[in-house]
C-alpha cells in the first residue's frame, strides 16, 4: 500500500506509483466496462499469470482503485469493480488509447 503521508512531490510520479505497471493499466482498462470475475480478468488480460493478477488486484484494492466482493458459494465467486477513485482514471486511459491509436496510424 502506498504511504499517503510520504508521496513524491511530482504528481506524475504519484500516478505511476498507483498504475505504473502494465498489468494494472490493463486491469483498469478491462474493469471500465463493469464488474468482472477473476476468471474473466485472467482471460482478458493476455499473458498475465494467476499469481501476478492476484498480487496486482490486492495492491489495487489496498490503494482504493478496485473493490472486491466475495460471494459465499461453492466454489467461491469473487468479483472486482472499479471504485470511484479507479473510475476517476478513465480520462488517463482514454488519453492513452487516443495516443496509441494515433501512433499506430502514423506508423503505417
Amino acid at each position: 500500500m502506498i504511504d499517503k503521508t510520504n508521496l513524491p512531490p511530482c504528481p506524475v510520479e504519484t500516478t505511476l506509483m498507483l498504475i505504473g505497471d502494465k498489468w494494472k493499466v490493463l486491469i483498469l482498462r478491462d474493469l471500465r466496462s463493469g464488474t468482472k470475475r477473476f476468471g474473466e480478468l485472467k482471460k482478458s488480460v493476455t499473458g498475465i499469470s494467476q499469481k501476478v493478477l492476484t498480487s496486482n488486484l490486492r495492491d489495487m484494492e489496498e490503494n482504493g482503485l478496485v473493490s472486491r466482493e466475495v460471494f459465499p458459494e461453492v466454489p467461491p465467486r469473487v468479483e472486482y469493480t472499479l471504485t470511484e477513485l479507479g473510475q476517476s482514471m478513465t480520462p488517463i486511459l482514454d488519453a492513452m488509447a487516443k495516443w496509441g491509436t494515433e501512433f499506430k496510424k502514423n506508423c503505417k
